[in-house]
Parts: structure tokens; C-alpha cells; sequence
């Protein structure tokens, strides 16, 4: 079976903060841009992989209770989550953080072997960035 990760989704509340995070904080370029306002759709992605993107998306919701739980959850951390990887942790989190993006854990061991740190984007979503080995 050949299955490929294509794109992921990631909600955003403000289309410009995180169109400035993925591309300035991240590095990401932008690939798509559809829509107007806060109602855009806009596809990033790292340089030099065309194959993998993040579409940032408006909250769509049918009902004012679930935009309300979902933007509870968006603030709390817990509604989008995307895990990225890099061989240099330490100078890609310091990058990050010079760009003044939320820190929620700076560079850690963790008990399971791995070692990462953790960026919260404009609207909330975890971003966790693990070390590779190059």
C-alpha cells in the first residue's frame, strides 16, 4: 500500500496572525490562498516539500454552541494539534521564539526518548517540534 500524508487542518480565528506565523515564525511558504476576510483558506507548507501542506481554515460550525466549545477548546490548546520535525531543535526553537510566538515548553527530554518543545499558533493549536537526527 503506498498512502502518503497529503494535508493537514488546522483551524485559524485570524487569517493574517497565522499566515505570519507559518510563514515568518515557521518558514513555511504560502501555496493557496482562497477566499476573502477571515473566511480564507490558505495552504502552507515547508519549502521544498510540495507533497505536504497545512490548510489553515475558517471555523466552520452549524450551531453557536459548537463554534463556542470549539473556540474553548482552541484556547485551551486542545483542539488542533500538528507535530513537526527538525535536526536542530535549539536554533529553530530560538528562531521561533525571537519572532515572539507563545512558548508553551521550551526544548525537553521527555521520559519517552523523545526530545521536543511546543509553540502555541495565532488561534490556539499545538505546535510540538521533535528533534531528528539529520
Amino acid at each position: 500500500m503506498d498512502i502518503t500524508i497529503q494535508a493537514s487542518f488546522l483551524a485559524h480565528q485570524d487569517a493574517e496572525a497565522s499566515v505570519a506565523f507559518y510563514t515568518d515564525a515557521l518558514g513555511f511558504e504560502i501555496r493557496l490562498d482562497v477566499g476573502s476576510g477571515q473566511q480564507r483558506w490558505i495552504t502552507v507548507g515547508p519549502p521544498g516539500q510540495p507533497d505536504t501542506a497545512i490548510v489553515l481554515h475558517p471555523l466552520g460550525t452549524n450551531s453557536d454552541d459548537e463554534r463556542a466549545a470549539i473556540t474553548e477548546m482552541m484556547a485551551k490548546g486542545t483542539y488542533g494539534v500538528i507535530l513537526l520535525a527538525t535536526a536542530d531543535l535549539d536554533g529553530t526553537f530560538e528562531r521561533i521564539r525571537k519572532t515572539g510566538a507563545t512558548v508553551e515548553q521550551e526544548p525537553t527530554n521527555q521520559p519517552w526518548g523523545a526530545r521536543d518543545c511546543v509553540f502555541r499558533d495565532p488561534a490556539g493549536n499545538t505546535v510540538r517540534i521533535n528533534e531528528v537526527a539529520s
